[in-house]
């Protein structure tokens, strides 16, 4: 490869970095549709080992999923919602055993000056915010009903989403034979084991982790549930959510189910179900669910997945933390080539 290629390679990945950048609110639902995509394209070409088309076999994944995507919003919202709702409404309670209990203990403990906390005016804004938009998802109408654009952007973008994901899903195979049928044949056959490489990190992370944040979410609810904890929805499912970065899940999970365990009961030995609750969800993390559902094929260390998450977000915002640990996977993958390329190099072996 002469030195031009390498500037224009270059000059290509910079280009379309910078692209990225530029067009990252645009970008978010085909990131979306193409996560769906990848998640449904194994399951669609299952259905054609059947001798279903592809454009019927597509159909029924996208149903399937388009089924579930239903069912989770029929039963988790009204769940969420109604405990947010009970959180609200409890915070005058919680208020005043932070004043009356948390604070003097404090101050009595640690010599603290602290103030009692008056938070009756913000409590009293914040329930009537609440009762006048009337919920989750009439707080999210109102909040954009004052701009006919915001409505009309955000409209297209939930429509684009289904749409883009079926003709992704449909065309996938296609796609990537001509990706590859574009390549230069001198480096057809490094690109492909490269591809293969990054598809098996992908599929390990991508569809894994998933299953593993379904699977924690469901475990946190259900032990903080049994736990009595009045919101174990809430705080299982928010662990859950965040748990694709290391110990993130169980560090947010544990101290936001504490502090309600304490407000709700006003009882320490209260912490001790909490506590068993997560270390049973860790556990089961580490020895079964990582290792059977994603592996160790990924190997990114927990410092580099959190730097890939605050520097996506930083460079692209919610479109870069979605990518993030994707991006960081396949340039893993990349940096183990160039790793064998250098242990095998002259210049390494040269004494």
């Amino acid at each position: 490869m002469t030195d031009s290629q390498k500037w224009l390679i270059f000059a290509f990945i910079a280009g379309s970095v910078w692209l990225i950048y530029l067009l990252a609110p645009v970008l978010m639902p085909f990131a979306f549709a193409a996560m769906l995509a990848y998640l449904g394209d194994p399951l669609t070409d299952k259905l054609e080992t059947y001798r279903l088309s592809r454009t019927n076999a597509v159909l029924v994944v996208f149903s399937v999923m388009t089924l579930v995507f239903v069912l989770v919003l029929l039963l988790l919202v009204p769940l969420l919602e109604y405990q947010v709702e009970h959180f609200v409404s409890n915070l005058p309670a919680y208020v005043t055993w932070l004043n009356e209990t948390v604070i003097p203990w404090t101050q009595r403990r640690f010599h603290l000056g602290l103030r009692p906390v008056n938070l009756n005016q913000i409590i009293g804004l914040i329930k009537g915010h609440w009762e006048q938009a009337g919920g989750i998802a009439a707080t999210l109408m109102s909040s954009v009903s004052h701009s006919g654009g915001v409505i009309a952007e955000w409209l297209m973008n939930l429509l684009l989403i289904p749409v883009v994901t079926f003709y992704l899903l449909r065309d996938w195979d296609e796609l990537v034979v001509k990706v590859h049928d574009l390549l230069p044949r001198r480096v057809a056959p490094t690109a492909t084991k490269l591809a293969s490489e990054v598809d098996t990190v992908l599929a390990a992370f991508v569809r894994g982790q998933l299953y593993v944040m379904l699977a924690l979410g469901c475990i946190y609810s259900i032990g903080l549930w049994m736990a009595g904890l009045d919101l174990a929805l809430l705080i299982g499912m928010l662990a859950g959510l965040v748990s694709f970065v290391p110990y993130l899940g169980s560090i947010v999970g544990i101290v936001t189910a504490c502090v309600a365990a304490l407000v709700q009961f006003h009882e320490l030995i209260q912490l001790v179900p909490v506590v068993i609750v997560f270390a049973i969800g860790q556990s089961l993390e580490g020895m079964v669910l990582t290792p059977k559902l994603v592996g160790d094929k990924i190997g990114l260390h927990p410092v580099a997945v959190m730097f890939a998450v605050l520097a996506g977000g930083q460079l692209f915002g919610f479109l870069g933390i979605l990518l993030a640990l994707p991006v960081a996977s396949v340039v893993m993958v990349l940096l183990r080539h160039v790793h064998d390329l250098y242990r095998y190099s002259d210049f390494y072996g040269r004494q």
